[in-house]
């Protein structure tokens, strides 16, 4: 399969395909910067959807439609753009073929570029897209067949997240943060010794902060830029880094998993799991230091990865077919029954979606039984709202089950038979679905957003 992804960030447009050797690569284009990808237009001032049709444009000039594209795309966008996206994408085909699109948010196209080389297990992640405009921070659950945001939070100061880093450095070594600067700035850090003179001078000014901090780190454009300004501006990245965290992971405990500790408590703390850390702003190894003094277990990223670039290498690795997007719901969702069984009525639990099949704006999932949909019928049609329904959600192995809501659904006359489903819309919200077997419009239930995190106490209790 001959598929692209594409990620759009705010300075660069990133093309990636799995190349010959089996491996992401960014595609060649003219105009590209080695290493990061097609400058974002100046005049699109930030906009994705006139970055998106220049970059995409230009790939097809140079190589051809693909069979498949994916699109990486911020949380904050929804589950599922690809309507939006495949509107932006209006009119660059004419009437030939065109590629067969979906969009993928930034946590899962890291998680999947993790999962494909084996460093991901069940488990809860925190994944952080360090850019130059924001952060934005994801709390994800892991499970065998499927990838779950739990929350998601970003923080954006005016003059940029990566962005007003590099500018507080650039302004003591008098230059002004923009591409040049930005290159001479990276081309020092690069030369040989300087991380390892950094890390010696941020050591020393931490603990002697009065004798260190005017020790000079780097020299550029022939003034110093001294390591008190790089700590100060180091601060200024972790404090909104844990804000965003906070946000993100809001009543699911902010501590950091120590890889052994399993216990959550009553209070929402406890275990949140590993922190990947990705973006331009993740290349800064005094900033992954300071989080893994915080106790943060990091997640390291496959060999010789750029942080800034595994997004759009996961997303390759999806559009190449290498490995599944794992984009839906992991959990089961049930619904309170009642059968009539030798003559006696029972309570039980009607499976309708199983683990792992529920997607954003995909088809609606029934219930079934031996391949057929099970037909149902609701309550009887005295009860003026019919009889209350429990809809429920638990983990594949049934140890952990959680109420999501109780619905009072129309009575009937008992001839009335219905298949019962759910789906999630594009908003990543539930609805429970009555569909009539005889003629009929089928009735939509909201049940809002489904639980993404069912969390337990050693002995298995929901808290």
């Amino acid at each position: 399969m001959r598929g692209v992804a594409i990620d759009i960030g705010s300075r660069y447009a990133r093309v990636a395909h799995v190349g010959a050797h089996g491996a992401p690569e960014l595609v060649e284009l003219p105009g590209a910067v080695p290493g990061e990808g097609l400058p974002v237009p100046a005049e699109e001032d930030g906009r994705r959807d006139g970055a998106l049709r220049a970059a995409y444009s230009a790939y097809v000039r140079h190589h051809g439609v693909p069979e498949r594209l994916v699109i990486v795309a911020p949380r904050r966008d929804g589950p599922d753009r690809s309507g939006h996206e495949a509107d932006a994408l209006t009119g660059l085909h004419g009437t030939g073929r065109t590629p067969h699109l979906s969009v993928l948010s930034t946590p899962h196209a890291v998680l999947a570029l993790l999962r494909e080389a084996g460093t991901v297990t069940a488990g809860r992640y925190v994944v952080c897209d360090l850019g130059a405009a924001a952060a934005e921070v994801s709390g994800c659950v892991v499970t065998a067949g499927a990838v779950a945001v739990s929350g998601t939070a970003r923080h954006a100061p005016a003059d940029g997240y990566g962005a007003g880093f590099e500018a507080a450095l650039l302004a003591e070594a008098g230059l002004p943060c923009d591409e040049a600067g930005r290159r001479v700035l990276a081309a020092v850090r690069a030369e040989d010794g300087a991380a390892l003179r950094l890390d010696l001078a941020l050591d020393r000014a931490e603990r002697q902060p009065d004798r260190y901090d005017a020790t000079a780190v780097h020299r550029v454009a022939g003034r110093d830029i001294t390591a008190g300004t790089v700590r100060l501006a180091l601060r200024r990245l972790t404090a909104g880094l844990d804000l965003a965290t906070a946000e993100a992971l809001d009543g699911a405990g902010a501590a950091p998993d120590d890889g052994a500790s399993t216990q959550t408590t009553a209070h929402g703390g406890g275990t949140v799991g590993r922190l990947v850390a990705v973006g331009g702003t993740a290349r800064f190894a005094p900033f992954l230091r300071h989080l893994e003094g915080r106790g943060w277990p990091l997640v390291p990223l496959p060999a010789d990865s750029d942080p800034a670039l595994a997004a759009v290498y996961g997303a390759a690795l999806v559009a190449a077919g290498r490995v599944d997007p794992a984009d839906r719901y992991p959990y089961a969702v049930c619904v309170g029954a009642h059968r009539t069984v030798a003559g006696r009525p029972e309570d039980q639990e009607l499976l309708i979606s199983g683990a792992g099949l529920l997607e954003p704006g995909g088809a609606t999932v029934f219930a079934e039984a031996g391949g057929e949909r099970l037909l149902v019928r609701t309550g009887p049609a005295e009860a003026a709202a019919g009889r209350p329904v429990e809809v429920r959600v638990r983990d594949p192995e049934g140890a952990v089950s959680l109420p999501v809501r109780t619905l009072a659904l129309p009575g009937g006359d008992g001839n009335h038979r219905f298949h019962v489903g759910v789906r999630l819309a594009v908003d990543g919200t539930a609805r429970l679905v009555l569909h009539p077997v005889d003629a009929g419009a089928p009735a939509e239930f909201p049940l809002g957003n489904l639980p993404t995190d069912l969390r337990t106490d050693p002995k298995g209790v929901r808290l």
